[in-house]
């Protein structure tokens, strides 16, 4: 991924998707807001505690950042599902009720999605024009999140998997995802008993002497769970961010990392006016 700052607002790009100019896209950082702790500093959601000026001040920053709408954002209620929504100019400034998915293939719809650990997953058909922004954590993964969004694009806009450019961004790495029974069984029911996914070591090595242990502890791979069922859609150029948020969580909100008391960072993914 590429670092940028915009007037002390840091964000993370993509470059398999800084290849179109067409677009417009970010992961946000926690840093360049007003929140105060625990929410420091550029916390994008009202739901946790933190002040909704404060709030509402991080999404104009980031928005004049990038060059977007505060008031055209169009965000979810994200429910931690595989429910995608199709949504358009009509949705400019709206919540959309009950969803972790939206598309559209109308310029000038920025879509934000929400993330403290939990897989963002930007998708973009270069042929039809159209993208797709998904917020994918263990109950979205195991319901099939990656592979709904793919889908939808399918049936939306007529895209081929083959065509489309995806990106997995920033979220809770291999190294820092350790899990329980309910969790663990879940996966084995998604992705099969040898889906090789849950780790009883952690991966990482500079994680391992403050992770390892020997009780049957397991570490669950949200990334390579993602990618996987991206390329069983037949989505080949997936270029995944490889930062795990537990671990950077100086850069990054991380609810593991912060014992739940933390605020939310953002992606953000917009197709340009086709005048600009």
């Amino acid at each position: 991924m590429r670092l940028h700052s915009v007037n002390d607002i840091p964000f993370y790009t993509f470059p398999s998707l800084d290849a179109f100019p067409e677009l417009v896209h970010a992961v946000s950082t926690r840093h360049g807001g007003v929140s105060q702790p625990p929410f420091a500093t550029l916390n994008l959601t009202w739901t946790l505690g933190d002040e909704p000026q404060a709030v509402e001040e991080n999404h104009r920053r980031l928005c004049a950042a990038l060059g977007l709408r505060r008031e055209a954002l169009v965000s979810p209620r994200q429910v931690h599902s595989a429910a995608v929504r199709r949504v358009g100019t009509a949705d400019r400034g709206r919540f959309i009720p009950a969803c972790d998915g939206l598309i559209t293939d109308e310029p000038d719809v920025p879509l934000l999605l929400r993330f403290a650990d939990c897989v963002p997953i930007l998708l973009y058909d270069p042929q039809h024009r159209a993208i797709g922004l998904a917020h994918a954590g263990w109950r979205g993964t195991v319901a099939g999140m990656a592979r709904a969004v793919v889908q939808a694009m399918v049936e939306a806009f007529a895209s081929r998997p083959g065509d489309l450019v995806a990106a997995l961004g920033p979220a809770i790495g291999p190294c820092c995802y350790e899990i329980g029974p309910e969790v663990a069984a879940a996966v084995e029911v998604a992705f099969g008993p040898d889906n090789g996914l849950l780790k009883a070591n952690p991966e990482s090595k500079a994680q391992s002497s403050k992770l390892e242990r020997l009780d049957g502890t397991l570490y669950f791979d949200l990334w390579a769970a993602n990618e996987r069922q991206l390329r069983a859609t037949g989505v080949e150029r997936i270029e995944v961010a490889g930062l795990c948020t537990a671990c950077h969580s100086e850069e990054f909100f991380s609810y593991r990392a912060a014992k739940g008391r933390t605020g939310h960072h953002g992606a953000l993914l917009c197709l340009r006016g086709w005048g600009e």
